[in-house]
């Protein structure tokens, strides 16, 4: 009772939503601590439990992949012809439930997040459109085949302790896959019952509204733009860059529609810093200073920072060029943005005044020196790929390193993704400094805080009561009523523990069903896998839905009301196809 009342006051104070998602988790653990449902010395054993690490890194390695910025070139085709936000919805909805067949639903969402943040960035839509219902299609996904998700890799071992054969890897996929089919339908109408105001925290980074940066970059052999009209070139990256000015064999020339570029020109550009740095690496281009600034081995990490003219810096009156700004302080001047007027020149030849924003690129233990020297200001910190060196690759052949590792067994989902995390920050594919800034420390403090709260369920013989319950209530109830009753179970216990816990505890209910009515055991261990893992309703029973909950800036409460009618839907649907496949 006590450990029912701890966990009923948690969702109260959730769902009143006056207080921090973390701060509620904590004032739980506490209340837990204080009946002693908890014991002190598994207080903070959530901090270490597998969800935290799988979480981390996941935020971790969508980070990197945003940074690289490869699956958003992949995607830029589609996103050209899918402009109406429900179809938008559906391409990524569908996109994740598929490729969460075939890997960890963690994995397909954490590598389709950032592709979602960038189209709803180009929709000018709340990234909270996306996020919820691709976590819900992940869910779903997972369902298809044995590897998509913890609870049927754990059910195909208990059909083998009880058959002695064990589930293989596709006999899940006629449930699942008509399961998923009919969920994305849901979700492409259904999205409209989230709150449209939801939005993540806003940072002092995302605050900043400079979109008129000017910078050069130079065509090299092998371009695709050369030899590219400018109105074809302006046409091919969607308009979200303008060339201001064209120069040839140091003649400068206006930059018409119809001038052909040349190997060798230098482009004037201007635009917001994600648009310029994804046209210089989509088009191979040579940004303005980047040969001067490599990385020597083992030196430092080269990098960027934005900053504003101090009234009394040295810059003022002065060019970079004049001044010997690379010369004399090492660093590099990548761009410039000034209120009200449009820059055609040379970055080298721009004379710079009080007030303007650049960018300057260098080492990093050098930048910061630096803008005390010039009389600069660093701007809140923001993330710029302008001038930062793509690793594309890495990230994603990590990321598929670490699926393919947990597909076959090798090793835990955990130490996986906690080792391609480690992979890419080593390669430097992603910066120390940025990868702390992608991991979402309050999810993490909920988490934490949680497990073992949620855990007193099962430590307090809760979940054993629960399970005579049914099991009486299950002997009077027709085949498809004992069945939809482990479904509706497994769905309502999920939200309270992880689901592979839920699977250890309603599998040996649900192999007692079947034996006590007489059953089959397939439907009713089908139904656990299920249930398990569609928890549509909290974001903390799974990780994908924590995954989201941060960046989507969702409220607690915010679950339920696209995900209760889901809910139903995998409840009415999922029993008769169920034994439809697996007849009792």
């Amino acid at each position: 009772m006590l450990s029912v009342g701890v966990l009923a006051g948690m969702m109260l104070l959730f769902i009143w939503g006056k207080l921090r998602y973390d701060l509620v988790a904590v004032i739980a653990l506490l209340a837990a601590l204080a009946v002693g449902v908890v014991k002190p010395k598994e207080a903070f054993s959530g901090f270490s439990d597998d969800i935290v690490v799988i979480v981390a890194s996941a935020l971790v390695l969508s980070g990197a992949v945003q940074r690289s910025g490869v699956i958003e070139s992949a995607m830029l085709v589609l996103q050209r012809r899918v402009t109406r936000i429900r179809s938008q919805l559906l391409l990524l909805c569908a996109s994740v439930g598929f490729a969460s067949a075939l890997v960890k639903n963690i994995g397909a969402l954490a590598m389709m997040m950032p592709v979602a943040l960038q189209m709803s960035k180009r929709s000018n839509a709340a990234p909270a459109v996306f996020l919820m219902p691709m976590a819900f299609a992940s869910l779903l996904g997972g369902l298809i085949t044995l590897i998509g998700t913890s609870p049927n890799i754990i059910v195909s071992r208990v059909r083998e302790e009880m058959t002695g054969t064990p589930f293989g890897m596709f006999d899940y996929a006629p449930v699942g896959l008509g399961l998923t089919l009919i969920g994305l339908v849901f979700l492409r109408f259904g999205y409209r019952l989230l709150p449209r105001d939801r939005r993540a925290a806003p940072t002092l980074g995302e605050a900043l509204d400079i979109s008129d940066y000017v910078t050069e970059a130079e065509i090299p052999a092998g371009s695709p733009a050369v030899g590219e009209a400018v109105a074809a070139f302006l046409e091919r990256h969607d308009n979200e860059v303008t060339v201001t000015a064209v120069l040839r064999e140091g003649i400068r020339s206006a930059p018409f529609p119809d001038t052909k570029f040349r190997e060798g020109d230098l482009l004037i550009m201007t635009g917001a810093p994600d648009s310029l740095e994804r046209v210089i690496a989509t088009d191979a281009l040579a940004l303005e200073g980047q040969s001067r600034n490599r990385p020597k081995e083992g030196g430092d990490e080269i990098g960027v920072i934005e900053a504003v003219i101090g009234t009394g810096s040295v810059l003022i009156g002065q060019t970079a060029l004049r001044l010997g700004l690379h010369e004399r302080f090492g660093v590099n001047l990548i761009a410039v943005s000034r209120q009200g007027e449009r820059i055609s020149k040379r970055l080298a030849e721009v004379q710079l005044h009080a007030g303007d924003v650049i960018v300057l690129q260098g080492p990093m233990e050098l930048l910061f020196e630096r803008l005390s020297e010039l009389g600069c200001l660093p701007l809140a910190e923001r993330t710029l790929r302008l001038g930062s060196a793509r690793k594309g690759l890495i990230p994603l052949l990590a990321l598929g390193v670490a699926m393919f590792a947990t597909a076959m067994g090798y090793v835990p989902v955990a130490v996986a993704f906690f080792a391609a995390a480690g992979a890419v920050i080593i390669t430097g594919a992603l910066p120390v400094r940025e990868a702390y800034n992608y991991i979402e420390w309050p999810i993490l403090v909920m988490l934490g805080a949680l497990i073992p709260v949620s855990d007193s369920l099962r430590t307090t013989g809760t979940t054993d009561l629960i399970g005579e319950r049914l099991s009486a209530l299950a002997s009077v109830l027709p085949p498809w009523g004992a069945v939809a009753l482990i479904l509706a179970a497994a769905m309502a216990v999920t939200p309270f523990l992880n689901n592979a816990a839920t699977v250890l505890v309603m599998a040996p209910i649900a192999a007692t069903f079947a034996s006590g009515l007489g059953y089959k055991p397939e439907a009713f261990l089908m139904a656990t896998a299920v249930g398990a893992g569609c928890d549509f309703l909290t974001p903390i029973g799974h990780q994908c839905n924590t995954l989201v909950f941060g960046p989507g800036g969702y409220r607690f409460g915010d679950y339920a009301r696209l995900g209760a009618p889901l809910s139903l839907i995998v409840l009415v649907v999922g029993t008769p196809l169920i034994l439809w496949v697996w007849p009792v």
